[in-house]
């Protein structure tokens, strides 16, 4: 009888572990524990149309629910994606969207975007979205929202993931209820976070003060607050665990050797894309 040699049988375990793995989970280093990383000093661009720095990720707030990152490649990702970014040529490479108001999705994207990500299936049966870009890997949660005539969509919201550059950045989009375990299981760590702050249209206030206080993010950004009432509310109401860090700018740029050793709210400014010749 002859043997394999030792390296050979380890080779063929190695790789059926691997592919069985492979099978039982896609991967995402957002569902590992985090590393506690101290410090902060976030660095600011003279414009979003600069180069990201290394190892970084720029969020830029345009509008309401909608973001855009920019990776240091220079992939550029809208979230709530509605069709208009502002004054501006750029065509990003992937968009993300939500229908539960027309303030958070087209019905008609432009067909060239590469990546065009409904957080919504079938009524009832939410979606899944698992794509990997090699820099940037865009992945989902599926929650329910209101429907249109005042009852309940199951499944008609997506929580976007975007793991780039070893951060894990999360859009909880139109949210109508706290999740539940196993959402935020799948959610896992999410380093930044952009949350609606409105107080009612989405969640009630004290509810996403709950949910901010469990995702403990090292960074919250309000979004969805519409005036500057509903903004301070918020902010009042998180101060007492938070430090809250108010920008006059639309943008920040983070990296995960910068994140805050004390979780911290931003507070950025929405401003509209322009150009830089325009």
């Amino acid at each position: 009888m002859r043997f394999k040699p030792l390296w050979m049988a380890l080779a063929i375990a190695i790789t059926a572990s691997a592919a069985f793995a492979q099978d039982a989970r896609r991967p995402s280093h957002c569902l590992a524990i985090a590393d506690a990383t101290p410090g902060m000093a976030f660095i600011q661009k003279a414009s979003w149309t600069e180069p990201v720095g290394q190892y970084s990720v720029r969020i830029n707030y345009v509008a309401h629910a909608t973001f855009l990152l920019q990776t240091p490649g220079g992939l550029n990702v809208a979230t709530d994606f509605t069709g208009f970014l502002g004054n501006t040529t750029l065509l990003p490479d992937v968009v993300t969207m939500n229908h539960a108001h027309d303030t958070h999705w087209t019905a008609n994207p432009d067909p060239a975007i590469p990546h065009i990500l409904p957080g919504w299936g079938p009524f009832g049966e939410g979606i899944d979205h698992h794509v990997d870009l090699g820099e940037i890997l865009v992945r989902n949660v599926s929650t329910d929202i209101r429907s249109q005539f005042g009852g309940q969509e199951d499944n008609g919201n997506s929580i976007f993931i975007f793991e780039v550059e070893g951060l894990c950045i999360g859009h909880l989009g139109h949210l109508h209820h706290e999740p539940n375990d196993q959402q935020y299981a799948a959610i896992g760590r999410l380093d930044v976070v952009m949350v609606p702050v409105d107080g009612g249209y989405t969640l009630p206030r004290e509810v996403m003060v709950r949910i901010v206080d469990r995702l403990r993010s090292s960074i919250v950004i309000p979004m969805h607050w519409f005036s500057g009432f509903a903004l301070e509310a918020f902010l009042e109401q998180v101060q007492d665990s938070f430090a809250i860090d108010r920008r006059d700018s639309s943008f920040l740029e983070v990296s995960l050797r910068d994140l805050p050793s004390r979780p911290t709210v931003v507070v950025l400014r929405p401003e509209w894309l322009r150009d830089a010749q325009n």
